[in-house]
């Protein structure tokens, strides 16, 4: 059950550290936030470190729409799949 609930909130963190990523690449978009601040480049590296290996993969096979990059959304609903699948197996005791 414990192990159910540490893989639940993970994957919970998770997608708010892949919405961090995105809002931060609009905000630079936007020029709201500079990049050449060091406080941006810390965050947008670590952003980066933290969702790159699993954005890349999807990246390749989902190419961007009119400049859109839908992966943030394809990764999400696979993320909130997993987090349905943890509950299933590990909080209610049993599997379909």
């Amino acid at each position: 059950m414990i192990l159910g609930q540490i893989l639940y909130m993970a994957i919970e963190i998770y997608i708010f550290i892949i919405i961090a990523a995105v809002i931060i690449s609009w905000l630079i978009a936007f020029n709201v936030i500079s990049i050449d601040h060091p406080i941006t480049r810390k965050i947008l590296r670590f952003l980066g470190r933290a969702t790159d290996p699993v954005m890349k993969p999807v990246q390749r096979f989902i190419p961007s729409i009119g400049g859109i990059d839908l992966s943030p959304i394809i990764v999400i609903f696979g993320l909130m799949f997993l987090q349905s699948v943890v509950v299933r197996l590990f909080l209610t005791g049993y599997a379909y």
